[in-house]
């Protein structure tokens, strides 16, 4: 059988067509679900990359932080005088209050341990203990102003809690100062 050239051309055209369908069928429609899935594959991994890179900057944000911290946990240790804290005190409250022409009328401590987290196993070879001070005492302004300066370079750390600043007439040109105060001590 002797083929005319028009069916010689469309039978070439229905091998390439055949071709290309086999080449479409076999090979591309394959290589594209694969490429599809390693674009989402892709995508994950920069979104991992990204909360990565955000925990990174978390972590650093609390690496500086504990640094902070952990610095400011030795200047505090520094100033700590461990066991001698309520003595010192006393000692100073007599001295300044001499030399400032304080008059001391009452004093009252309190001591109360703090307590420590429950989650926490191993103990500590030291316990903060927490002691209230409650003063009442008669001074003029600028000797009161002097005394709670001075209590800023205490060797252990104290806050001031309660101010409190009346003027009687019995003690002019004193006022009376009531002072709440708290001590922060450890004990060995």
């Amino acid at each position: 059988m002797v083929l005319k050239s028009r069916e010689k051309i469309l039978l070439v055209f229905v091998v390439i067509a055949m071709a290309i369908w086999a080449f479409d069928r076999y090979y591309y429609t394959p290589q594209s679900r694969k490429i599809l899935s390693f674009k989402g594959e892709i995508q994950a991994a920069d979104q991992k990359m990204e909360q990565f890179l955000l925990l990174t900057k978390g972590v650093e944000t609390v690496e500086t932080e504990v640094a902070r911290l952990e610095g400011e946990i030795k200047a505090l240790t520094g100033r700590t005088l461990k066991g001698e804290e309520f003595r010192t005190f006393l000692r100073h409250l007599a001295r300044e209050s001499h030399a400032l022409q304080m008059k001391i009328i009452s004093i009252t401590p309190q001591e109360e341990m703090l307590s420590l987290p429950k989650e926490r196993k191993e103990p500590l070879t030291f316990q903060y203990r927490k002691v209230n001070v409650q003063m009442v005492l008669h001074s003029n302004y600028t000797k009161l102003g002097d005394y709670l300066r001075d209590i800023e370079k205490f060797p252990f750390l104290i806050n001031v809690d309660r101010l409190e600043i009346e003027r009687n007439e019995d003690i002019l040109p004193l006022v009376k100062v009531t002072l709440g105060l708290s001590m922060y001590m450890v004990s060995l």
